[in-house]
């Protein structure tokens, strides 16, 4: 058996050799090769924000991170391996600062975060609120001659609306994805979908709205009086 190792060992043992040095060669290589730079594009995410609370504005919801690191590494890193976040507890009404630093951004093992913009960002906060607005719809199209719209119904008439408390006093209406109503000639129903042109204002649960167009012939509320 010892003779049979000892014939293994001395088989190609240049070649061996060889082989061993060319990997500690190649290993103290990578070991030793200067790091790399990438800079990636992040969201800044909140966390904590007290239920009772809506950010009102934001000036910044995005950073860009430039992050040191061997390239081996760097190589492999996408922007999910990377996130910066924001701790909002005890946050109340008002306008606040916060900083930016390497201690909000979390990164993967020998990867150092060498440069955040912004550095600062600004938040306001506002009361969560909920209100009724009347649904606005918007009707288009080409009619016949002598044809006229006569009145338009939404159904339902209005629907209940969630945000910061200050732009939920500002907003007058919902409205509708516009409604085509070409070659109506009585009355028509149609689906489609309500929004709000602010987007901190959210619709609560919100659903189809049936809009029914009713047509008259031109002059006939005159002739009618």
């Amino acid at each position: 058996m010892a003779n049979w190792w000892r014939r293994v060992f001395r088989q190609n043992l240049g070649v061996k050799l060889v082989s061993v040095l060319l990997a500690v060669g190649l290993w103290l290589a990578v070991a030793n090769a200067p790091p790399a730079e990438i800079e990636m594009r992040v969201p800044i995410e909140f966390r904590n924000l007290p239920p009772n609370l809506e950010i009102d504005s934001a000036s910044f919801t995005e950073a860009q991170v430039r992050l040191r690191g061997p390239e081996r590494v760097l190589d492999r890193m996408t922007p999910a391996d990377v996130k910066a976040e924001v701790d909002l507890s005890n946050m109340q009404p008002g306008e606040r600062t916060f900083d930016l630093t390497p201690r909000h951004v979390h990164v993967p093992d020998e990867v150092e975060v060498e440069q955040i913009i912004p550095g600062q960002f600004h938040l306001s906060f506002d009361i969560r609120d909920q209100r009724t607005v009347e649904v606005h719809p918007r009707v288009t199209g080409n009619f016949a001659s002598g044809l006229r719209v006569a009145k338009i119904v939404a159904d339902p008439p209005n629907v209940v609306v969630m945000g910061p408390r200050r732009r939920l006093q500002a907003l007058d209406a919902a409205s509708t994805d516009p409604v085509d109503a070409s070659g109506a000639l009585t009355s028509s129903t149609f689906l489609t979908e309500v929004y709000v042109p602010d987007p901190l204002i959210q619709v609560v649960h919100p659903r189809p709205i049936r809009v029914t167009v009713i047509m008259e012939r031109a002059g006939e509320e005159k002739k009618t009086k």
